[in-house]
């Protein structure tokens, strides 16, 4: 596959809580030099980001981030305040405490409440794969589509692993249809990222494919 067309794919991301503006100017000048999807950056940022990249470069950010259980009412609130500020996209987490609980029916409602706040900025939903069953991940594939988010995506990076290709296959298996991919969390290289988007995936949430292209001097 191209190394470009991967590229095209990447949320270039830093969510570390210790970052900095310069780091996050820095990201931005890597992302609008390869070409990446967007930068994904925390919500304190994106004023400043959108201001500095202007049209060059989409500005992603996350919301209930990272662990999904605010309450709805303050998910909405994040929403607004960060397209506000000149968010394109925004990473919400759901709260894992309902699919846990077989409440689905709440997962989604919040989910479509987000959306609505999004209007029509891209809606990523982080339902966070580490942590639920197989049958879960399913349902919640059900839920996203029935909501009519843009993604469906696996992982914050901040919980106990990241995306595996298992479970971009079942995404591709069970996600309706329109409800795009995206992984996140652990890709390490150019061949992972590759067997990723082969699997299915449409976007992929990383720093260190950016890294690695600047190490090889691409």
């Amino acid at each position: 596959m191209d190394k470009e067309k991967i590229f095209h794919a990447v949320d270039h991301t830093l969510l570390a809580q210790t970052a900095v503006w310069d780091e996050i100017k820095q990201i931005c000048d890597d992302a609008i030099t390869y070409r990446t999807a967007s930068v994904c950056i925390p919500p304190s940022f994106v004023k400043q980001a959108k201001e500095y990249v202007k049209d060059q470069m989409e500005i992603c950010t996350v919301i209930g981030f990272p662990n999904g259980y605010n309450t709805t009412a303050v998910k909405v609130f994040e929403t607004e305040d960060a397209i506000k500020n000149g968010a394109d996209e925004i990473d919400m987490v759901i709260n894992i405490g309902h699919v846990k609980s077989g409440r689905y029916d709440l997962a989604a409602e919040e989910i479509k409440a987000v959306k609505a706040a999004c209007g029509d900025k891209v809606l990523k939903v982080i339902i966070e794969t580490c942590l639920l069953t197989d049958e879960e991940k399913i349902c919640m594939c059900r839920a996203v589509t029935d909501a009519g988010a843009d993604f469906i995506k696996t992982s914050t990076g901040f919980s106990t692993a990241g995306a595996t290709f298992e479970d971009i296959r079942l995404f591709a298996e069970h996600v309706g249809n329109g409800v795009k991919i995206k992984a996140a969390g652990g890709i390490s290289s150019f061949e992972d990222a590759e067997k990723f988007m082969e699997l299915g995936a449409d976007r992929l949430g990383t720093s260190r494919i950016v890294k690695l292209a600047k190490a090889e001097k691409l």
